[in-house]
């Protein structure tokens, strides 16, 4: 039968492809704009036929019906990271989650210690080869895909065909539906004064020719902004968004002198705008892989002078950063940025880098602290940090001993906690 027979013989409504589910099933969902709308509205609205469904992705998008909390029994998310729209049930207890690093998740899939019973996604459509392409969420896809029962994908025309490897041959697919609803826009956080000095800090200590990670957040996307007078950068990420779009516009990224994988940028999601998504569009110089190929610090770390920036929320006088909670309470995920810390900590010539604002809560509480607060989730460990950049300035800690650490961190905190902290230091005897 033909790649087009197949295709037509699979295609069905939304309504009818989620009638492949059955209770007590686990649905997975690639990361961010990934996620396909017209499958999970269907879900949501039949969401009372069901009972003990489980619905786990990273970063959800939009906030579905589905994520009703009167309805949980029915179709529950569990995360593997949270978002803005899950982020309530996570915190009520409600909604539980999977911790690991975002490298191993595919691994995690191979071995049954994930569940994975039907997939579902947004895809391109079909090639006349008979694939189709997860551009904007190969991450752990075609681990999830090799599990599944069912696989269920929602067709767009709007969604990039993307090079790498990142496709689900029709051979593969249980059912099939279509939509054309353009992909959901993810705008650029705010970038303030203090991200913007952030930044600039980080964009000068990175060389021409360095590769480049870059997570999602303020302060990267203002590293981003401030690294336009750069020449031949390369790409190896886990997220592909319009700030490095905006550098191959200006001639910035060229990839040239990546020695791995060279002349080419390396991602395995994305999220932005139309604009990126259309750059994206079998881009020959973009290849879309799982996240356990462009995360694997061994394999990430063959190129040199990678420069890996990601963002914390909290970090302690010994280095530790608490990325993904605010105490006890989960707040993100751990993603991954361990992965790209150590990834970094292994390139010849790179740099991970951690950054955060001094302060939060109108400047009312340091980010800066003694000790995490209890129930803290741990991300990048005291042994992995390498350098940490507030508004204040740079403190590079590998290397470092605990109270060389302290004395570096409490040097670019904000002034108006430095006697406290070197108080809290004396008392620890870490001054």
């Amino acid at each position: 039968m033909s790649v087009q027979a197949l295709y037509q013989q699979k295609r069905v409504s939304a309504a009818d492809a989620i009638r492949h589910l059955r209770n007590g099933d686990t649905i997975v969902i690639p990361s961010g704009v990934a996620e396909p709308p017209a499958l999970l509205t269907a879900l949501s609205e039949a969401r009372r036929d069901f009972r003990g469904i489980q619905v786990s992705q990273i970063v959800p998008i939009k906030k579905f019906d589905y994520m009703d909390l009167e309805t949980a029994e029915n179709v529950r998310h569990t995360a593997y990271f949270f978002g803005g729209c899950t982020r309530p049930g996570g915190q009520a207890g409600v909604y539980d989650y999977y911790p690991s690093n975002f490298s191993e998740m595919p691994e995690l899939f191979r071995r049954e210690l994930f569940p994975s019973d039907v997939f579902f996604a947004l895809v391109s459509p079909m090639d006349k080869h008979g694939y189709f392409s997860t551009s904007l969420g190969t991450d752990y896809a075609l681990a999830a895909v090799k599990r599944a029962r069912a696989v269920v994908l929602e067709v767009n025309p709007n969604v990039p065909f993307a090079y790498g490897n990142c496709h689900i041959h029709i051979s593969q697919v249980t059912a099939l539906c279509e939509s054309g609803e353009p992909v959901t826009e993810v705008g650029l956080p705010k970038i303030g004064p203090v991200q913007e000095a952030i930044g600039k800090y980080v964009a000068d200590m990175i060389p021409d020719g360095a590769t480049l990670q870059i997570g999602y957040g303020s302060i990267p996307d203002a590293v981003v902004m401030q690294l336009t007078n750069k020449h031949d950068l390369g790409i190896h990420t886990e997220m592909i968004g319009d700030g490095i779009m905006s550098l191959v516009e200006a001639g910035v990224v060229t990839n040239r002198k990546k020695n791995y994988y060279p002349g080419k940028m390396l991602a395995t999601f994305a999220l932005g705008s139309k604009k990126l998504y259309e750059f994206m569009d079998r881009n020959p110089a973009l290849e879309m892989h799982p996240v356990d190929f462009t995360n694997d610090p061994a394999l990430a770390g063959q190129n040199d002078n990678l420069h890996a920036i990601n963002a914390t929320l909290e970090i302690d006088f010994l280095g530790q950063c608490g990325s993904e909670s605010i105490g006890a309470a989960p707040y993100s995920g751990t993603g991954g940025q361990s992965d790209f810390v150590r990834a970094a900590n292994r390139s010849k010539g790179g740099k991970a880098f951690i950054v955060l604002p001094s302060t939060a809560k109108n400047d009312s509480i340091s980010r800066i602290v003694p000790t995490l607060k209890p129930g803290t989730h741990v991300t990048t460990s005291k042994n992995d940090i390498n350098y940490v950049v507030t508004e204040y300035g740079v403190a590079q800690l590998r290397g470092k001993t605990a109270k060389q650490r302290c004395e570096a961190l409490i040097g670019i905190a904000h002034p108006d906690f430095r006697s406290e902290l070197r108080e809290a230091a004396k008392k620890m005897h870490l001054l």
